[in-house]
């Protein structure tokens, strides 16, 4: 079970770790593509690590496939994510400070499902998301996307 570990620079007690996330709108760009987790039941965005040998856009559009069935392109760098008041603690004791790219996506095709690493998923707005059991550090992401600011936001 992965759980989220906030403290003053709790971060140094991990590995850095690369990792990526994506939003992906609704066609009316009011609400973001959410994933419940498998491992301990919260909701998230999808992504994760990328690995040796690929790209970050490339581990974005493999993770969105792996977590939700969609296929995507990135269209562009929301921010840069590596709050050193962070670690993630996996069940294997793993601690990990993740450095994560924040990409945001379009969708060109695939099906919306459910995989090993979800359990539900659902389009959510703001204010939703603001009632569901989301993890901490995603929620700078999802209102960084929303600002559609241009120039990648680093965090």
């Amino acid at each position: 079970m992965a759980k989220l570990v906030q403290g003053e620079r709790i971060g140094k007690l991990g590995k850095v770790v690369l990792g990526c996330s994506a939003i992906v709108f609704d066609a009316a760009k009011q609400k973001v593509l959410l994933t419940q987790r498998t491992d301990n039941g919260r909701w998230c965005l999808p992504g994760g690590r990328i690995d040796p040998g690929e790209s970050a856009a490339e581990a974005c559009t493999r993770e969105v496939l792996e977590e939700t069935g969609l296929e995507v392109n990135v269209e562009r760098l929301v921010g840069v994510y590596s709050d050193p008041n962070y670690l993630i603690e996996y069940a294997d004791g793993e601690r990990c400070h993740v450095f994560a790219l924040h990409f945001e996506v379009q969708e060109i095709g695939g099906t919306l499902g459910l995989s090993n690493e979800t359990t539900a998923y659902g389009y959510f707005s703001q204010d939703e998301i603001a009632d569901i059991d989301l993890m901490e550090h995603h929620w700078q992401r999802i209102k960084d996307s929303f600002a559609e600011q241009m120039m990648a936001f680093v965090r």
